[in-house]
């Protein structure tokens, strides 16, 4: 029965209702299963990277687009004033006392710092990229499709970028996560000079280049993986959200950074670069700073440290009474 309203009357009010329980929250994955993740994302795009660019006519057929032969000599150098600074560039990088000090640096820091053990993986990292794309370019055929801008010569991936991409990471396994965020951009923009120095002196296609990008990042995050697999701790205390969107922001602006310096900063330079050379160094370099920003990312909170040694308790048993 009800009196001028829709309330019940005479029922009593039900007592309070026995609390649900709340929803677990779905465990992380591992960080060593995302690193294996990720090197065998990084393995599927260099095999697929392969397929589409070394054995399919269109794949051959854009490689020639970009970085077309010399009109005469028959040759790849490009046409261009940066020539003579991109030998520079593979003079010099390809010099092994440079290679051997850069490796030495990698030990040292990783001495100082107490990762000797990361500093040495470092170390394999370097030296695996180069035989891994050595071996790679021997055992890889390169099918003669009837493309009048093609060879038959596999340079497929380039062992310089592969090297430099490797050692790049190499220092992200000994250094601390602040100096990773700061080396990230110009260390990438370093591998991306490299890139386009092999293009442009005519030693590499652009698909070569990308591979050696691909093939560095797939053995880093193998690398990581067996450290984290091993037993290094991660650092105190996570990124904060703000800091990860930040990290993310700032692996997404190095594309544009290298815009910036490309087309503002050196007008004259970019101008004198052939369009199709142009836009395979920028995609190299895009690629290049989304691939290191997104693998800094990932092990952003990982510091490469041995675990600390279990500190034994106090035993009650053996005290003396006084």
């Amino acid at each position: 029965m009800s009196i001028g309203s829709s309330y019940p009357v005479g029922r009593s009010t039900p007592g309070p209702q026995p609390a649900r329980p709340l929803a677990r929250p779905h465990p992380a994955v591992p960080l060593g299963l995302r690193l294996l993740a990720a090197s065998l994302c990084g393995l599927l795009a260099l095999a697929l990277t392969a397929l589409v660019f070394v054995r399919t006519y269109p794949g051959q057929w854009w490689d020639g687009a970009l970085l077309p032969p010399a009109e005469r000599g028959g040759g790849y150098e490009q046409q261009t004033a940066l020539v003579g600074p991109a030998n520079a560039v593979l003079a010099t990088f390809g010099r092994p006392t440079l290679l051997a000090a850069l490796l030495g640096a990698v030990l040292l820091v990783g001495a100082l710092r107490g990762r000797l053990v990361p500093g040495v993986v470092g170390v394999g990292l370097v030296l695996c990229a180069v035989v891994v794309a050595g071996a790679v370019k021997s055992a890889l055929p390169r099918p003669d499709l009837g493309i009048g801008s093609s060879t038959t010569h596999n340079s497929f991936p380039s062992g310089h970028v592969a090297a430099a991409t490797a050692l790049l990471l190499a220092f992200m396994l000994v250094l601390p996560g602040w100096a990773r965020r700061w080396l990230t951009v110009p260390g990438a923009a370093g591998v991306t000079v490299v890139a386009a120095a092999t293009m442009i002196a005519g030693w590499h296609r652009f698909s070569d280049a990308l591979g050696g990008v691909l093939l560095g990042v797939a053995l880093f995050c193998l690398a990581a993986a067996a450290l984290v697999a091993r037993g290094e701790r991660g650092a105190a205390g996570r990124p904060a959200g703000g800091s990860r969107w930040g990290g993310l922001a700032g692996a997404a602006a190095g594309p544009l950074v290298l815009l910036w310096a490309l087309v503002v900063v050196g007008p004259e330079l970019a101008a004198s670069v052939q369009r199709g050379a142009l836009v395979a160094i920028m995609v190299a370099g895009a690629v290049t700073m989304v691939l290191v920003g997104a693998v800094v990312f990932l092990v952003r909170a990982t510091d490469f440290a041995s675990p600390l040694p279990a500190r034994p308790g106090p035993s009650t048993g053996s005290q003396k009474i006084s």
